[in-house]
């Protein structure tokens, strides 16, 4: 069958010649044979492909099989599997920063090159497992994030997920390996979302696993309080000592300031929880325990109350105890002094032939009050508020003191007063204890609250009925990280 649409300026210097064009001889028989489509040809014109829109692709295809796609405005070619184009952008998956934490949702930062601007699929293959897919838009053509998938953070700690990106254009990147990791763990933990909170109530370790570092780690550390001083008219337990780095929180009254947020690297960090302070028979109150976040945070405990006989100045301590009142010389003592950006001073005692009465403990947020001559024992000081956690999650895990919608900590005990008077010295809020002013009855003294660092009440006895003063509550540590 001789071929008409072939001309000379269409050959190269194959073995199709222009005579054999003339005398009509270019058969099907050397076209077969490669004599003209496997030669080079110097023509400057054109060829002319079939062309349509991507829904217009051919049911079925050959390797190979070449079209105008009019939707992508690009060359394709069929590769045995998908359409692509010609000039298809190859994605590359440099790298992928994030955990993939057992149980919980992160989200991961894909950087690489070719990820275009659209329907990027990031593939999710568990080792000997099926692959989970999830669709994104790259932010860039370098970089993209994905939240992990539920499938795949449900695998188990240890298990091996490769992770590949695959372009609009068709093009599967090479894999990246990341490891199921455990959560950092400790403590009673407290989930929403992708916020955790771990409470401490007492000496635990806080474990972040190897290869997570958390960043922005908000805290509040309270030390133990101290106990109430005993006899009679003894003063008031100082509250522990507290940092807390949550923004907009009040601060510590002796010259308090709010902290820096914590970086958590990987290790075992030892949460100690500081037990409150002791009151004994004729002594100081004890004073409470320190707390502390492994070597990042320490806060110290709360100062023992004062004692009506020997020297009975309040002890000092995250925030001072109050000192015993006193009936004749020597004179009452000082309260005891606070820890800068801890807490604040316990009350002075007060003296007089009657009526003398004890200093309330200082509490965090303000100073214990002191004694009066007229009867009227000191209050502990105040604490001070946070919201790391809400009122209701604090009432569940009995943390704090819920009081006005507002969580509080680190209130002072308040003082004993002599005579039977109706003055009963209150507690400051967060956990302080009651002092007594009954000294008829040897009932038991207020303790301050544990899981608050309250200080404890100051006895009331008399020379025919001694007794100590009330224990301090317990420290506390909380705290609270997102997980990216």
């Amino acid at each position: 069958m001789a071929i008409d649409k072939i001309t000379a300026s269409g050959l190269g210097d194959g073995g199709v010649t222009t005579a054999d064009l003339a005398d009509g001889s270019v058969t099907a028989a050397k076209l077969d044979s490669g004599a003209v489509y496997d030669r080079d040809t110097p023509s400057t014109g054109l060829f002319t492909l079939p062309a349509g829109t991507t829904a217009q692709r051919p049911g079925t295809a050959y390797t190979g099989a070449q079209r105008y796609n009019t939707t992508l405005n690009a060359m394709e070619f069929y590769n045995g599997t998908i359409w692509q184009k010609v000039s298809a952008a190859s994605s590359v998956l440099d790298s992928v920063t994030g955990v993939i934490f057992n149980s919980i949702t992160s989200t991961l930062t894909l950087a690489g090159s070719g990820f275009l601007s659209s329907n990027l699929i990031v593939s999710f293959t568990p080792s000997g497992g099926s692959a989970t897919t999830v669709t994104v838009t790259p932010s860039s053509d370098t970089a993209a994030t994905v939240a992990v998938p539920s499938a795949i953070f449900g695998q188990s700690v240890g298990v091996v997920i490769g992770i590949t990106v695959t372009n609009s254009d068709g093009s599967v990147s090479e894999v990246v390996n990341e490891t199921v990791t455990a959560l950092p763990s400790g403590g009673t933990v407290i989930t929403v979302g992708s916020e955790r909170t771990h409470i401490f109530k007492q000496t635990a370790n806080f474990v972040v696993p190897t290869g997570v570092t958390l960043s922005n780690v908000d805290y509040v550390a309270v030390a133990g309080g101290g106990a109430g001083g005993s006899y009679f008219r003894g003063g008031g337990g100082g509250a522990g000592g507290i940092k807390t780095s949550v923004t907009g929180q009040p601060t510590a009254a002796n010259g308090g300031s709010t902290q820096s947020k914590l970086t958590m690297t990987a290790a075992t960090y030892a949460m100690t929880v500081g037990v409150g302070g002791t009151g004994a028979n004729n002594y100081y109150g004890g004073s409470g325990l320190a707390s502390s976040i492994g070597s990042l945070v320490t806060v110290a405990g709360g100062g023992g109350g004062g004692y009506y006989t020997g020297n009975n100045a309040g002890r000092a301590g995250g925030s001072g105890g109050g000192s015993a009142g006193f009936h004749s010389s020597p004179p009452a003592g000082a309260g005891g002094a606070g820890t800068s950006g801890q807490g604040s001073n316990g009350g002075d005692g007060s003296q007089g032939a009657s009526t003398q009465c004890g200093g309330g403990g200082g509490g965090a947020g303000a100073a214990g009050v002191a004694g009066s001559g007229s009867g009227t024992g000191g209050d502990g000081g105040v604490g001070i508020t946070t919201n790391i956690i809400s009122t209701s999650e604090a009432s569940a895990n009995n943390v704090g003191q819920v009081s006005g919608g507002n969580l509080y900590f680190a209130g002072g005990g308040g003082a004993g007063s002599y005579g039977g008077g109706n003055n009963a010295p209150i507690g400051g809020l967060g956990g302080g204890g009651a002092g007594m002013y009954d000294y008829t009855t040897n009932t038991a003294r207020n303790p301050g609250a544990d899981n608050t660092g309250g200080g404890g009440g100051g006895a009331s006895g008399t020379n025919n009925n001694v007794s100590s003063g009330g224990a301090g509550g317990s420290g506390v540590i909380i705290i609270r990280y997102t997980i990216a």
